[in-house]
């Protein structure tokens, strides 16, 4: 029996089989997260091609050893600089592929234990990024009513807002995901892992999309249809992302002029961030805000979103330190605690 160590056919076979049925059929991943991993494997690929010389037709789980994982994390980091998230992600891939093929062949275990000995590179933790309420208010002032294309997108960024759903999973929604006459209304979001869940729809929301699926979907109204589209020769589509991006970099930059204070660099994930964040701030537990983010751990919430904001912070030491007037500097029972080791 052939090595499966040194055996390249045995490489390529299983690492499509991980690819194209292991991550989309069992795992149930997302079709963006199995291309991504598809790209991460690729570039280590690419890596021992351009780098250490060793042919495609040459590549075995032998060159998955530590020396060469550690030297691949050190090229990325320091030669061709990428930045830490990129370096970890890519690393994660590999980990995956790994486990996968130890889990099926046993005597490839140590392979992958050898691999887990190299560890990501730690990530500075950055603040949040959120807008704050003016700035929220100002965006959802922007859009121009006057027209459609406007109105929709003034529906959109309600929406995102209002369900804290991601970009990807808010141009999914179709309208037979809306379920506007339930007790409790909602939508159906489907988000990563093919994992569904569903998430109620405040009033004002619902009167917006009231008005929205008139116009929008009154007539040739399909239930298959994308909630949110652009018509292309006659024929509706669901947005890419790439409208939505552009869309609140023009707001945000109008709103700006507006002398309203604005990130330096926007982008519509922070719409999620900033319903987390004004949920969290307004008491609402962190369980709930698990389940309205689609995350699988509480942990993961609690990471991105359980933290002070300055104006928590300042709130809480004005609790803390209240005001002392003149005439407290006088008191006997202040001076006691002034003048005390």
């Amino acid at each position: 029996m052939k090595n499966k160590l040194k055996d390249c056919t045995f490489f390529w076979n299983m690492t499509a089989d991980f690819l194209n049925h292991y991550l989309p059929d069992v795992r149930r991943t997302s079709n963006n997260t199995v291309e991504t991993y598809r790209n991460c494997l690729n570039r280590y690929i690419d890596y021992l091609e351009q780098e250490k010389n060793i042919r495609r037709k040459e590549i075995c789980f032998n060159i998955f050893d530590r020396e060469h994982l550690k030297e691949y994390m050190t090229w990325m980091n320091k030669a061709i600089t990428l930045s830490p998230k990129t370096c970890n992600l890519r690393l994660t891939a590999i980990h995956s592929l790994l486990e996968y093929v130890a889990a099926e062949y046993t005597d490839l275990m140590a392979v992958y234990m050898e691999s887990c000995t190299i560890k990501s590179i730690k990530l500075l933790q950055k603040p949040i990024e959120f807008f704050e309420m003016e700035a929220m208010s100002a965006l959802l002032r922007t859009p121009d009513i006057h027209k459609k294309s406007e109105r929709r997108n003034l529906m959109l960024l309600i929406f995102l807002y209002d369900t804290a759903a991601r970009v990807s999973e808010a141009l999914d929604v179709r309208v037979c995901d809306l379920h506007m006459e339930a007790n409790i209304p909602y939508v159906t979001l489907l988000g990563k892992g093919r994992k569904y869940r569903n998430i109620p729809l405040m009033k004002k929301t619902q009167e917006h999309l009231k008005h929205y699926l008139d116009e929008f979907h009154g007539q040739n109204n399909t239930m298959e249809s994308p909630l949110f589209y652009a018509v292309t020769h006659g024929i509706k589509h669901k947005l890419s992302t790439d409208t939505p991006e552009k869309m609140i970099k023009k707001y945000a930059k109008e709103a700006a002029h507006s002398y309203v204070a604005m990130p330096e660099y926007v982008h519509c994930h922070m719409i999620r961030k900033t319903r987390a964040m004004n949920l969290y701030q307004e008491g609402i537990p962190l369980t709930h805000i698990q389940q309205l983010l689609g995350h699988e751990n509480l942990s993961t919430t609690s990471g991105f979103y359980a933290f002070a904001t300055l104006e928590t912070i300042a709130k809480s030491l004005e609790k803390a330190n209240p005001s002392v007037t003149d005439k407290a500097w006088k008191k006997q029972e202040t001076l006691e605690k002034l003048y005390k080791l």
